[in-house]
């Protein structure tokens, strides 16, 4: 009898390594060593799920597990990895297996963040396919169930999004486990992270129900739903376990933030100038969600300025419009570059990465880790995806 568990060590027994020391098939081998751990977490819970209900274990953890193993960059592991090491923590041995470990729960978190995001903005499209909550109305409506298919799917979308969370915790859990002497020094970033995202989740919602037009705003977003989640707190996190002094953390802590807030900048961009085929979700899904990004704001702001009415009714009317066709969101983008919106933002962009990286130029990190951080940081800047 095959189960759940089985399935997902199937995918791919290769990549179960304990430390990045070798890439498997041209794998990025530090990318390979996560999806190991979280292969072998979740082959684990699949078992003891499927022991609970057969069609929870087939529709919901078996989708989820997908998702989790089947895309996403590992940025979060990959910048607590780089935190570890930053902080002088061992490239390989039983430490580093642990706290590579515990890094990896952070796609388990990020696999929570965008399930619910994607209910909460109503997102179709994630990864390039449909989003949990449209997959899971799908499969009420071919078997013709009782009640409303949408609501289903997003209801059930949240538990799915719920076990991650709780499945994110085990995991974190147990990595410390191996790791006593960090356990509570590890926690205090685990536990900010998770309030921060809360937060900038309630902002963002809140924004779009406003029409808060202020700068500011997004600018606040991006700090606590992007960047503390994404990058600071994971650096934070590694460097933690390493048991890292108060300047080397604030040094990764200044650097994530900026990189954090540059790359929520660049998906800004991307939502109107980048490739669907590489994005993985629709040209303008944010701006037919109403999101209120620094781009648009910048771009409000100077039509106001220069008395532009048709520029600002353009953008008002176009903020929020789920019908807006291709070629209206073409319309949108291009009237930002003539606002000069595009513009500022890629200069505000290219100076927090400018500043991120001298954050880290006196700190007292490992050269290897400085290397790797300035890497990604300028890396930031020309991301397609």
């Amino acid at each position: 009898m095959t189960t759940p568990g089985s399935r997902v060590r199937s995918q791919d027994a290769r990549t179960r390594q304990e430390a990045p020391c070798s890439a498997a098939d041209g794998q990025d081998p530090l990318r390979a060593a996560v999806t190991g751990h979280l292969q072998d977490f979740l082959a684990r819970r699949g078992s003891a799920v499927a022991g609970l209900d057969a069609d929870f274990a087939d529709e919901v953890f078996d989708r989820l597990a997908r998702f989790v193993l089947e895309g996403g960059k590992r940025i979060r592991p990959t910048f607590a990895w780089w935190g570890w090491r930053a902080a002088g923590g061992a490239e390989d041995g039983p430490e580093a297996a642990a706290a590579l470990r515990a890094g990896s729960a952070l796609e388990l978190v990020q696999a929570f963040a965008l399930i619910q995001d994607d209910v909460m903005d109503r997102s179709t499209v994630r990864r390039g396919t449909p989003a949990a909550h449209v997959r899971f109305a799908e499969d009420h409506r071919t078997q013709g169930w009782f009640g409303d298919p949408d609501r289903y799917g997003e209801n059930t979308a949240l538990l799915a999004a719920d076990l991650a969370l709780v499945w994110a915790e085990d995991m974190f859990t147990e990595a410390l486990s191996r790791m006593p002497a960090a356990r509570e020094r590890a926690r205090r970033p685990w536990r900010a992270m998770h309030t921060e995202m809360v937060v900038g989740q309630f902002l963002d919602l809140r924004s779009q129900a406003r029409s808060d037009e202020a700068e500011s705003t997004p600018l606040r977003i991006n700090r606590l739903k992007t960047a503390a989640y994404s990058a600071e707190r994971p650096l934070h996190l590694g460097a933690a376990l390493a048991d890292a002094s108060e300047e080397v953390v604030s040094a990764l802590r200044r650097f994530g933030e900026a990189i954090g807030s540059a790359y929520q900048l660049r998906d800004d961009l991307l939502d109107l100038y980048g490739d669907p085929a590489q994005t993985g979700k629709a040209v303008g899904a944010d701006l037919r969600e109403g999101k209120r990004t620094l781009l648009l704001a910048v771009g409000l702001r100077r039509a106001r300025a220069r008395g532009d009415r048709d520029a600002v009714q353009a953008l008002d009317s176009a903020i929020g419009d789920p019908g807006l066709t291709d070629a209206d969101v073409r319309t949108v983008a291009d009237l930002l570059v003539a606002l000069g919106a595009r513009q500022a933002v890629e200069q505000r962009l290219a100076a927090l990465v400018d500043a991120g990286t001298r954050s880290l130029a006196d700190a007292p990190i490992t050269p290897a880790a400085y290397e790797e951080l300035r890497r990604r940081a300028h890396g930031v800047i020309t991301r397609a995806s």
